[in-house]
């Protein structure tokens, strides 16, 4: 909803991406979590909770709609993603799910640190009932007293966040096991799940696998996919942790698992300091060495003979790792086995014969973004919201048809959001979405724009644009801009305070125009409908970067005919 009258819910990749999931595991759990607000929903302020019943509405539509366009059950929803929560709001929002026959769907809260929630949840029994998981974001394995005292399911709701590497994979198989082990936490999300992205933004690469070319249809599956198929494979969603889990003698770790039917897992993980950092928070010094472990089933686990066997061994000091590998089965006897586990491996030990490791056909290979590039946005249907390859990174950048137009711009991309989000990080006061190759140097952008507010509108071509993501306020790069009131400027930087060159453009609202941006070496130069408006420019840093569109302000504004030449 970019406005209060406005619902859609065909925006964006996350519909999508639902629903591959889906078909791959019918019985995956969907979970959601604000990550900002429409600006609407604070009514002008930075704020979602002095309206609660606007935002619990927004949420549970988000909830509705889900259901009734994708047939997609959200099992979960957060409260703000790492910033406050407010008691008041979160009993709404439970009130308002009951309402609309959404018993099922429960609440997790807050999704940052395990205090002040737990204390609040011990303190009021209303918010007690309302609340079903407390989630801690990064929680380093380990939990406080009163969330223990809670009794609620305590959850790492986002965790990992890690450069996906072999490290990457040992901080993955080492928290998979110790969020429980050490602290009680029964899920841990990863923050990301693909890295999908442009690896020079913030967090390049921290998601389970890599696939950031669409362009060239590489992807690399990393070691955490694997790490995540020790667990994943041999368990699921309702099975319980054994009581009797822990730390080895000589350092590492092993959960167990069963489904109460008879069906039982161990995993085991015996991953170094140094192989295992995941990027926060700091990780205190531990010893792991080579060792002998021996385990003794009871119970009804005593009549076990023996266990299927999965290994992964990182293998550090050849290079050369071995990942889910299906080992000869283990006999149990007298229920005891012994296990010899060297540094750094990986066991699942388990009674499910399902386990498969899957195989995929050898990637496209690598390339990089291309050097000409051009889109003109003619796309009747188009099968997403947002153009391809364009990364945005405030406002939102969706395809239009442009139904008044006579003909050469009909379908355009247009930036849509009027009004500055409810965001925890400090946006840009502009829009902007970023394109390209960042090693990017010399080259012309080219592109029509239509700018929808008189006087004050503006909107931008760039190129060499440095920064994005929660950066993206202090982005440099060169940044042209023509403007509703017949100017123009080019400055160094997004905010629009370095400013190159600057005078008279005779542009105005409602009417298309074409920008071009030529930058070589230590000089920028400018056309206006082919015709040069500005030259010679000194442009100093950065050095290379993106390329770019945006808008001044959260305005309306379209863009069409999009096409980059890069000599580098």
């Amino acid at each position: 909803m970019h406005y209060e009258n406005d619902e859609n819910y065909f925006r964006g990749y996350e519909w999508w991406l639902m629903k591959e999931a889906k078909k791959r595991n019918p019985n995956i759990t969907l979970i959601a979590l604000p990550w900002a607000f429409p600006g609407w929903v604070g009514h002008g302020k930075n704020w979602p909770y002095d309206y609660p019943d606007i935002t619990a509405a927004y949420v549970v539509n988000w909830v509705l709609g889900a259901k009734q366009y994708h047939d997609l059950d959200i099992q979960y929803i957060g409260i703000w993603n790492e910033r406050s929560y407010n008691t008041k709001y979160i009993k709404l929002l439970r009130y308002t799910l009951d309402k609309s026959g959404l018993e099922r769907v429960r609440i997790i809260a807050s999704d940052n640190l395990w205090e002040p929630i737990a204390m609040s949840l011990l303190l009021d029994p209303e918010l007690s009932r309302a609340v079903d998981v407390i989630g801690a974001h990064y929680p380093g394995t380990i939990t406080v007293t009163d969330a223990l005292k809670t009794q609620k399911k305590l959850w790492s709701s986002e965790d990992y966040s890690t450069f996906n590497d072999e490290v990457g994979g040992g901080c993955w198989a080492r928290i998979l096991n110790q969020n429980y082990v050490n602290g009680q936490m029964t899920a841990t999300i990863s923050w990301n799940l693909v890295a999908s992205y442009y690896e020079d933004l913030p967090f390049g690469r921290d998601g389970l696998m890599t696939a950031e070319e669409p362009w060239s249809g590489n992807y690399v599956v990393e070691s955490p996919i694997w790490i995540t198929a020790h667990t994943t494979q041999f368990t699921q969603p309702g099975w319980t942790y054994l009581q009797t889990v822990g730390h080895l003698e000589q350092g590492g770790s092993y959960v167990a698992l069963t489904d109460g039917k008879g069906n039982f897992t161990i995993v085991i993980e015996t991953m170094t300091h140094d192989h295992s950092v995941c990027v926060r928070p700091p990780l205190s010094p531990f010893n792991v060495t080579s060792q002998n472990a021996t385990f003794q089933l009871k119970g009804s686990l005593a009549s076990i003979k023996d266990f299927q066997v999965w290994r992964s061994q990182f293998n550090f000091k050849t290079k050369k790792p071995s990942f889910f590998e299906k080992l000869a089965p283990l006999k149990v006897l007298n229920g005891s086995f012994t296990l010899h586990l060297a540094e750094d491996e990986v066991y699942t030990l388990t009674t499910i014969t399902t386990g498969n490791k899957g195989s995929y056909p050898d990637p496209p290979p690598s390339a990089p973004f291309p050097k000409v590039y051009k889109d003109s946005f003619d796309v009747l249907n188009p099968p997403f919201s947002e153009a391809p390859d364009f990364a945005d990174q405030t406002g939102v950048f969706e395809y239009y048809v442009n139904l008044t137009d006579p003909g050469p711009h009909v379908f355009t991309l247009r930036q849509v959001v009027t009004q500055r989000p409810v965001t925890w990080v400090a946006d840009a006061d502009q829009t902007i979405s970023v394109i390209g190759d960042y090693q990017w140097q010399d080259l012309t952008i080219t592109c029509d724009v239509f700018m929808e507010t008189i006087k004050s509108g503006g909107v931008f071509i760039a190129a060499r644009v440095d920064k994005g993501g929660g950066s993206v306020r202090s982005a440099k790069g060169v940044f042209f801009w023509v403007f509703a009131d017949g100017t123009y400027k080019v400055t160094n930087d997004l905010a629009g305070q370095t400013v190159l060159a600057e005078g008279l453009s005779g542009t105005q609202a409602y009417g298309w125009y074409t920008l071009s941006l030529t930058v070589k070496g230590q000089y920028a130069s400018g056309l206006l409908n082919g015709y040069p408006l500005w030259k010679n420019a000194v442009v100093l840093t950065p050095k290379n970067g993106w390329a770019a569109i945006g808008t001044h302000s959260y305005e309306l504004a379209q863009f069409d005919n999009f096409a980059v030449i890069a000599e580098q």
